[in-house]
């Protein structure tokens, strides 16, 4: 496979990386950031090149701008008549749509989304876990997609277009709010009397130990605590105790926190007395 780059942030440099240690050809990469092509060209020394350069010499065309920028790239590309038959266009947002990339319903160009489901700090982080990655792909050319995720090192999973916006969503739950859910943690720690420095270390070892039990035996096994076990009077404590401002959201998880409660019991064979469970929903109430 002959693959050009536009776009040289952190996802395009890193498969640029990889995919040539795969044995596919770069040839090329364009971008409008001098510092972010000097970037690219620490990791792989290939040229940079105009559109016009760089399009017709590749089989498949990787769009790795910022999401706001993808399609504005593809009416670009349509407006330089940069369109080569049979040519696939992909792009690697987790929100957009592979036919964000189709411009006009004409176009004789295949279109391809191809998402890492990971939070890459930095290429070189990219790099190191970029192998066991589970990717999201979308569009016309699955087949294509799954055969570049298994050279990565990653894992593939076909997703419905329609539903691309809820994948996501999924997505910023699990990554965006769980350091929301850290921030709100430290808060209340603060607001416990241990000084913000320590607030975040402390807690850490705690998140970690629920990921790695997560990991272990999944859901809804894994969930502990007052809610759990049923404890009204510690839940209703908190919410005595709690910021104003916490409260709602103190709520909406501990809803579902008792959905999940309702779950690991039905597993083992239990239920909630009736009484418990009524008083826990009243609590819970929003």
């Amino acid at each position: 496979m002959k693959f050009g780059i536009i776009g040289a942030g952190v996802v395009g440099t890193a498969l640029a990386v990889q995919l040539s240690k795969a044995g596919h050809e770069c040839m090329g990469v364009h971008t409008r950031s001098r510092l972010s092509y000097e970037r690219f060209r620490n990791y792989i020394n290939k040229d940079h090149l105009l559109l016009e350069e760089l399009v017709p010499a590749a089989d498949v065309v990787f769009i790795t701008t910022q999401d706001g920028m993808i399609r504005m790239m593809a009416e670009k590309l349509v407006e330089k008549a940069l369109i080569i038959p049979g040519q696939v266009w992909i792009h690697c947002s987790g929100s957009l749509p592979s036919a964000v990339l189709r411009v006009k319903e004409s176009l004789p160009v295949r279109c391809l989304s191809v998402h890492p489901l990971q939070a890459f700090a930095s290429i070189d982080n990219a790099l190191a876990i970029l192998s066991g990655t589970h990717f999201g792909i979308e569009g016309e050319e699955a087949d294509l997609g799954e055969e570049i995720v298994k050279d990565l090192g990653g894992i593939p999973h076909k997703i419905v277009a329609d539903q691309k916006t809820l994948y996501h969503a999924s997505a910023v739950v699990a990554s965006n709010y769980l350091v929301v859910l850290a921030a709100l943690a430290v808060e209340l720690f603060v607001e416990a009397g241990i000084e913000e420095g320590e607030a975040l270390t402390s807690l850490l070892p705690l998140m970690k130990g629920t990921l790695s039990n997560l990991e272990q035996v999944g859901l809804p096994l894994t969930l502990t605590g007052p809610i759990a076990r049923g404890d009204v009077q510690v839940v209703k404590g908190h919410l005595d105790q709690l910021p104003t401002k916490l409260v709602e959201i103190y709520k909406g998880l501990g809803s579902k926190a008792l959905e999940l409660g309702e779950s690991k019991r039905a597993i083992q064979g239990l239920t909630y007395p009736s009484d418990e469970l009524n008083f826990l929903k009243s609590l819970l109430s929003r």
